[in-house]
């Protein structure tokens, strides 16, 4: 993913409290404030703030890698409650569960 001003402004405020005055070429100099209530922020935060996000979705490129490769949240409590590694009182409240809707 490549974040823009766009993005960036999106995150700052709900609804449509900006526009552009070119919208095919969404660039700072193009951005136009509808809300009165909102101020414009300046370009250097809107540079700042582009590149922190960059920064974070980059930095968290390591987790959507596992996430898409870990076996599904529910077959991993399935094998730790048969591993026996649950309180007691949390293999109860499954056993339950799992006795009310046992398999076909």
């Amino acid at each position: 993913m490549t974040y823009t001003l766009e993005h960036y402004l999106m995150n700052l405020h709900t609804g449509q409290w900006f526009g552009w005055s070119n919208s095919k070429n969404k660039v700072y100099a193009n951005l136009v404030i509808h809300d009165n209530t909102k101020t414009k922020p300046s370009e250097e935060d809107c540079i700042a703030g582009v590149a922190a996000m960059q920064a974070d979705w980059d930095n968290k490129e390591y987790a959507r890698k596992r996430l898409a490769e870990y076996p599904a949240i529910g077959d991993q409590l399935d094998a730790l409650y048969h591993a026996g590694v649950f309180p007691a009182d949390m293999t109860a409240t499954l056993k339950a569960v799992k006795d009310k809707y046992p398999k076909e």
